[in-house]
């Protein structure tokens, strides 16, 4: 697994100070670089202390992007006309993934209240193209966040992984299962998957796979207890 310099992110932490706006999601993929996603999930971190928590979530949120509230909900829906809360919570990556074309990506890390409650993240994204000459956004499609009784450890170092470009990914399609919720997600080149389970209580499990070569090897495995 690489490790991304701590020094690098709390450079574009400094930069998107003065302004977290599009600089932060404005990127045209023409490798994977990890760094993308990163400086994409610390701008939404800083657009969130300067214009409110879920002002945040909505600017960046992709079209059909889902959040949790327990159940699966359509983000945009839920989060209409809602009001910010007086203080934002903070976050920041410990760790980034990404396919191999450049286009998908997940981060995860850790969060905290202004009250002290702490917890962890996880959060995928997409890179929307806006014309034919491949400029875009980066903007999240799921994101799910659950709280600790302690915080995570810190990362010296913010480690990264992309996905292997050898071989060909497959699709693989779980069969439904009653009172369940489920859904799978891929990358463009199928070599990043995200699903969910969702249990009738509330508990919910969110996975995330990326390829290797020869499997799809899970990176990521959330479990949510029952409310």
């Amino acid at each position: 697994m690489k490790a991304f310099p701590v020094l690098l992110a709390a450079a574009v932490l400094s930069a998107c100070a003065a302004s977290p706006s599009r600089e932060y999601y404005d990127f045209q993929p023409k490798i994977a670089n990890p760094s993308a996603i990163i400086a994409a999930d610390i701008g939404f971190n800083q657009l969130a202390q300067q214009k409110g928590q879920w002002t945040a979530f909505r600017e960046t949120a992709a079209k059909d992007a889902i959040l949790f509230a327990p159940q699966p909900a359509a983000a945009l829906e839920w989060l209409k006309g809602k009001a910010d809360p007086a203080a934002s919570l903070k976050w920041r990556p410990h760790k980034a993934f990404m396919s191999c074309d450049g286009k998908t990506g997940v981060t995860t890390g850790a969060w905290e209240r202004p009250d002290g409650t702490v917890g962890y993240f996880t959060t995928v994204w997409q890179f929307v193209e806006k014309n034919a000459r491949g400029d875009g956004e980066w903007k999240w499609v799921l994101h799910h966040h659950a709280t600790l009784t302690a915080p995570r450890a810190p990362k010296e170092m913010i480690e990264t992984k992309v996905a292997s470009c050898s071989g060909q990914a497959p699709a693989t399609l779980a069969p439904p299962s009653d009172g369940k919720i489920e859904k799978n997600g891929y990358a463009g080149d199928q070599s990043l998957r995200y699903s969910y389970i969702v249990q009738p209580n509330g508990a919910r499990t969110v996975e995330i796979k990326l390829w290797n070569g020869a499997a799809s090897e899970t990176v990521i495995m959330d479990e949510v207890a029952p409310l």
